[in-house]
C-alpha cells in the first residue's frame, strides 16, 4: 500500500491550467473507474474544483512506477496535452505527506481565502463519488473517516472560521455589531453589481426578512428580487425608501455620490432617529463621508472594509498555527490505524497457526475422552475456539504495541525470537493449555 496525491492549485498553476484539467460531474466515475483497475491502482479519488484539481490514489508497492505513469497520464489527456507540458504546474506527495496535505485542504488551511467552509464538502463529495464509482476501499474509508475528523477539530477547536475575510461579509460583520440583530431588519441595495450580490447574499442568511433593489437596468433589480425574494423599485425613487431601510448597500458606476448628508437626515428623521448603516463598496464612492458624522448613521466604504478584512486574515493566521498543531496530532492518529490494518494479515496468520495446533492437539489426545454426543463435539469446539483467543489475546496485544513503536521490523524481530518452526513457545503454549483442560475434562467425566 502506498498513498500517492498528484494535482494542481491555484498556488501551482493560473487558471487557464486548472480549467482543462477540471473533472466533469457526469464523466468522473468514468474516469475514476478506467483509473483503478485494483491491482497497479488500487483505490482512486478525485477532486475537482475551481481552485483545485487532486487525484489520491493507493498503489501497489511492486507496481509504483506504472501506477504514477497511469496518474500523469490520466491528467495528461485531460488537458489535452503532454506530462512535459504539465511538469511546472504539477506536485506529488506520497504517503504521510500525502495524508498532511489532504487534511490541510479538508481543513482549509490550504485554501485561496484561509478558513473558507466550502472546500470540506468538496471534499465530502468527491469522496462519496469515488464510493459511488466503486473506487474507494479500506485504505481510502479510513483514511477520509480521519480527515473529516480533522476538520471538525480545527472547526470546532479553533476560530480559524470566525472571523469575515471577503468585503462583503466584513460588511455584515460589521452591520451585526452595530445593530445587534439583522433579524426582521429591512435592505436596500442601490445598484446591483456583484459585490452588493454577495453582501445581500450574506445579509438574507443572517436574518434580513426584506430587500429592496433599485438599479438603473430595472430588469436585472426584478432578477435578483426574485432571487432574493425582495422587491424592485424604480431607480429614480430610491431616496424615498431611504426611511425604510436599516441598512443601505451601494454599488453603483456613478462618478458623484448619491447619498447626500441631507438626504440621509431626512430619513433619519423619519425613522424616529432609529440608526441607519450605509455600505459603500462604489468607486468612486456613492455615499457623501460626511452622512457618518451624523449621530446614528454609520458610514463605512472599501478601505474600511478591507482594513477588517486585513486584521481578520492575521487572526485567522494565528488561529492557523493551533490548526496545524490539531493536523499533526490527527496525523498520528491515522498512521497508528493504518499500522494497525498492515498488522492484521499477521494477526490473522498467527491465530490460525495457533488454532491449527490447537485442532492437532486435540486429534491426539481425542481418544481420552471417548464417545461424545453431538452437544458434547460442539461444546469441545467451543472450548478450543475460548482456549486459542484466551492464549493469542496477550500475544496479539504485545504485537500491537510492538507494530505502534518499532512498525513493522520490530514485529518481525519480535515474532522470530518465538520461532514459528518445531517446538515453539507458541505450540508450548497451547499444548500446555490444552492439556490442562483435556485433564480436567476426564476429571470430571
Amino acid at each position: 500500500m502506498t498513498l500517492v496525491l498528484t494535482g494542481v492549485s491555484h498556488k501551482t498553476a493560473p487558471i487557464k491550467v486548472r480549467e482543462r484539467l477540471a473533472f466533469a460531474k457526469d464523466s468522473l466515475g468514468e474516469s475514476l473507474r478506467a483509473l483503478v483497475d485494483g491491482e497497479v491502482v488500487r483505490e482512486g479519488m478525485i477532486l475537482s474544483t475551481c481552485n483545485r484539481v487532486e487525484l489520491l490514489v493507493d498503489l501497489s508497492p511492486a507496481c509504483l512506477d506504472e501506477g504514477r505513469s497511469r496518474v500523469a497520464d490520466l491528467l495528461a489527456s485531460k488537458g489535452g496535452c503532454s506530462g512535459e507540458d504539465l511538469g511546472e504546474y504539477v506536485y506529488e506527495h506520497t504517503e504521510e505527506e500525502a495524508v498532511r496535505h489532504l487534511f490541510r485542504v479538508a481543513s482549509s488551511l490550504d485554501s485561496m481565502v484561509l478558513g473558507e467552509p466550502q472546500i470540506l464538502g468538496q471534499v465530502r463529495q468527491a469522496y462519496a463519488d469515488a464510493c459511488d464509482a466503486g473506487t474507494a476501499g479500506r485504505t481510502l474509508h479510513r483514511l477520509m473517516h480521519n480527515a473529516f475528523h480533522a476538520a471538525k477539530r480545527v472547526r470546532t477547536e479553533t476560530n480559524i472560521a470566525s472571523c469575515a475575510v471577503s468585503i462583503s461579509y466584513a460588511a455584515v460583520e460589521l452591520g451585526r455589531k452595530i445593530l445587534g440583530t439583522l433579524e426582521g431588519r429591512t435592505v436596500l441595495l442601490i445598484g446591483a453589481g456583484e459585490m452588493a450580490e454577495l453582501a445581500a447574499r450574506h445579509l438574507v442568511k443572517n436574518g434580513v426578512s426584506r430587500i429592496l433593489i433599485a438599479n438603473r437596468t430595472h430588469e436585472t433589480a426584478l432578477r435578483l428580487a426574485a432571487e432574493f425574494g425582495g422587491e424592485a423599485i424604480p431607480y429614480e425613487r430610491f431616496p424615498s425608501f431611504l426611511a425604510e431601510a436599516d441598512i443601505i448597500v451601494c454599488s453603483t458606476g456613478a462618478r458623484r455620490f448619491l447619498i447626500t448628508p441631507q438626504m440621509a437626515r431626512a430619513a433619519l428623521e423619519l425613522r424616529h432617529n432609529r440608526p441607519s448603516f450605509f455600505i459603500d463598496i462604489s468607486v468612486p464612492r456613492n455615499v457623501d463621508p460626511k452622512v457618518g458624522e451624523v449621530t446614528n448613521l454609520f458610514v463605512f466604504d472599501v478601505d474600511d472594509l478591507e482594513s477588517v478584512v486585513a486584521s481578520n486574515l492575521r487572526e485567522r493566521e494565528r488561529e492557523a498555527a493551533r490548526a496545524e498543531r490539531i493536523i499533526e496530532a490527527e496525523i498520528a492518529e491515522f498512521l497508528k490505524a493504518l499500522r494497525a490494518l498492515d498488522i492484521s494479515p499477521v494477526i490473522a496468520s498467527l491465530k490460525g497457526r495457533m488454532q491449527g495446533i490447537a485442532e492437532e492437539e486435540f486429534r491426539r489426545q481425542r481418544a481420552r475422552l471417548g464417545d461424545l454426543s453431538p452437544a458434547q463435539e460442539r461444546a469441545v469446539e467451543r472450548m478450543l475456539a475460548a482456549t486459542v483467543n484466551k492464549i493469542s489475546h496477550p500475544l496479539i496485544q504485545r504485537l500491537r504495541r510492538s507494530f505502534d513503536t518499532g512498525g513493522a521490523e520490530n514485529v518481525r524481530a519480535w515474532l522470530d525470537s518465538f520461532g514459528l518452526e518445531g517446538e515453539s513457545q507458541i505450540e508450548a503454549s497451547v499444548k500446555v493449555a490444552l492439556a490442562d483442560t483435556f485433564n480436567l475434562q476426564t476429571a470430571n467425566a
